[in-house]
């Protein structure tokens, strides 16, 4: 990718993405798009990954470190007031010429991976209607899983638009979501998980410092909601960790799926992975689920494939089926919920 494609690529994440969302990296989007020492700094970042998430975490992760820096005067993650975010660029520049090396290390090593556990919001409904379906106990298998904080998605709580606190009522991790649209029936939902298998390039050890470390710096700093609900999921997951398998889960998945008990049903699950696949690669996954489908009670939840809306594919008959299941926000503080109620849910 040369400068003018790179430039591209972070003025529409300040526009797409950051804009209402996080002012500072707004702000620093726009300047880098104009830097040509900055954009080559991220030249060094790994292929199909996005960039901007991956450049902002990496001085992110070293400024966590540098603790009397006066650049964390700006970062609402190390400060109670940060500083007008007008006035940062200059600052945020030189720390990065300063610590260029590091974060080029990091842009060649690290991967993003956000294990955003508010996503869980609009996959919770979407298990469900999955377990409504297939009446008998299910084996979650979610791929680029990271640390696995969303396979223990009901051992949370969570509260949409009525205020009911449903889920696992007594669980420290409370998930609030803003929903429109009718979701399927959720108040005497009692789940009913096999097993739970995550599948990731990298797998994040949140028992380890580091790989803490890494995935709250992918947190926007002013994202204060985000950061809590990772610590508190994060402590779920040390006390119960699921199955955690490193390796390319595309590949990986035929003989994972060989290995599942017939009687159970089966649901593959990613959020906001499709889109850092190659096209190569999605088009194998897809070919592998179908092909899947055919034999087997198979559920396939996803976004990011064609569109950003949520889908799910079953397989009666053997035969792909596809329904879009809710548009949803990135971070999953809100979705709207497009299936119609099915009847007896």
């Amino acid at each position: 990718m040369d400068d003018s494609k790179l430039s591209t690529y972070f003025v529409r994440f300040a526009e797409e993405e950051c804009k209402g969302s996080c002012t500072l990296y707004e702000k620093l989007s726009i300047e880098v798009a104009k830097d040509k020492q900055l954009l080559d700094m991220c030249l060094h970042t790994r292929k199909d990954q996005p960039i901007p998430n991956l450049f902002f975490a990496a001085v992110q992760y070293l400024l966590d470190q540098d603790k009397d820096h006066v650049l964390r005067g700006f970062y609402g993650s190390m400060t109670e007031n940060p500083r007008s975010p007008e006035l940062c660029f200059p600052i945020f520049k030189r720390y990065c010429l300063e610590r260029k090396q590091a974060i080029q290390e990091l842009l060649r090593e690290k991967l993003v991976q956000t294990n955003e556990v508010r996503r869980c919001s609009y996959l919770f409904p979407s298990f469900c209607l999955v377990q409504e379906r297939a009446k008998k106990p299910i084996t979650f298998i979610e791929l680029g899983t990271s640390a696995g904080l969303q396979l223990l998605w009901d051992q949370y709580s969570y509260q949409y638009h009525d205020g009911q606190v449903l889920g696992s009522k007594q669980s420290a991790v409370l998930i609030e979501a803003k929903t429109t649209g009718t979701l399927p029936n959720l108040h005497q939902f009692i789940p009913n998980v096999a097993a739970r298998i995550g599948l990731d390039l990298h797998i994040n050890d949140v028992s380890k410092t580091t790989d803490c470390a890494w995935l709250k710096a992918l947190i926007w700093p002013s994202h204060h909601v985000r950061r809590k609900l990772f610590e508190q999921a994060a402590a779920v997951v040390r006390a119960q960790p699921p199955e955690l398998i490193e390796g390319d889960g595309v590949s990986l998945l035929p003989k994972l799926i060989a290995r599942i008990p017939e009687q159970t049903a089966i649901c593959i699950f990613h959020t906001h992975v499709a889109n850092q696949l190659p096209k190569r690669q999605l088009s194998l996954l897809m070919q592998n689920i179908d092909v899947a489908g055919k034999n087997r009670d198979l559920y396939h939840i996803y976004n990011n494939i064609g569109n950003r809306f949520l889908h799910l594919d079953s397989y009666p008959n053997g035969k792909r089926k596809t329904e879009r299941l809710a548009e949803t926000a990135p971070h999953g503080n809100w979705f709207n919920w497009l299936l119609p109620e099915e009847r007896g849910s």
